[in-house]
């Protein structure tokens, strides 16, 4: 069904995942998941642009605050602006473009979807190894087979999730992946996350959960009832 659209969801969700892991080698768990919480927030954006969702001034206004927030955390000077800070960026756009194909791929069936991009991000891995193959261990194998079940359980869950439940309620969800960010990264690496990225993510946060308030309360007042331009 719509092939050209699994398509490049596949493309999305691989591009996403293959930037998170490249972002999460050089920098922290938590600075990495401040980038991916700004995802509905890009979603809020997209929707507008590719959907013909109507956003109105006061999800537009939370929209640029959490740019706003996003630049904080970028601080884009010469100096700190790195190329794993652009990897985390580029990843969330491509999280958000995945959750928007989501969307308009909501008839097709968790399972097919899962597989497809299983299959796409298999294909990409085996491209990235020709003549840089390392033989894991057999406990890295054993890692990397754990991490395989637990993703595709999570993607299943996800994917599901998005059909199932309004977005306002997945949210709150969404946004505290955060939190186990900052408690795997201190009890697995040592890690904390700074003063700019907790400042910069929190802009994130409350901008995020205000549009999906926004979105709550336009949803519930029938259309003809909604004044132009003030959802």
């Amino acid at each position: 069904e719509r092939p050209e659209l699994q398509v490049l969801r596949v493309v999305m969700t691989t591009l996403d995942t293959a930037l998170f892991y490249a972002a999460v080698v050089y920098l922290p768990l938590a600075d990495v998941m401040s980038f991916y919480m700004a995802g509905p927030i890009y979603v809020a954006a997209l929707s507008h642009l590719l959907l013909g969702e109507k956003v109105g001034w006061r999800r537009w206004m939370a929209i640029l605050v959490g740019f706003c927030g996003v630049l904080i955390m970028l601080k884009p000077s010469s100096a700190a602006f790195s190329l794993s800070s652009t990897f985390a960026l580029a990843g969330s756009i491509s999280f958000a473009f995945a959750i928007i194909l989501n969307r308009r791929l909501r008839g097709t069936s968790d399972t097919s979807l899962v597989t497809w991009q299983t299959i796409g991000t298999l294909l990409v891995g085996a491209v990235l190894t020709i003549g840089n193959w390392q033989t894991p261990s057999s406990l890295d194998f054993g890692a990397m087979l754990l991490l395989g079940i637990v993703s595709c359980g999570a993607h299943l869950m996800i994917t599901r999730a998005l059909k199932l439940a309004p977005a306002s309620t997945l949210a709150p969800l969404h946004y505290s992946l955060l939190l186990w960010a900052v408690i795997f990264g201190l009890a697995f690496f040592g890690d904390m996350p700074g003063p700019r990225i907790l400042i910069g993510s929190g802009i994130i946060v409350l901008a995020g959960l205000f549009i999906f308030h926004r979105q709550k309360v336009v949803d519930t007042v029938p259309p003809e009832h909604v004044p132009k331009g003030v959802n």
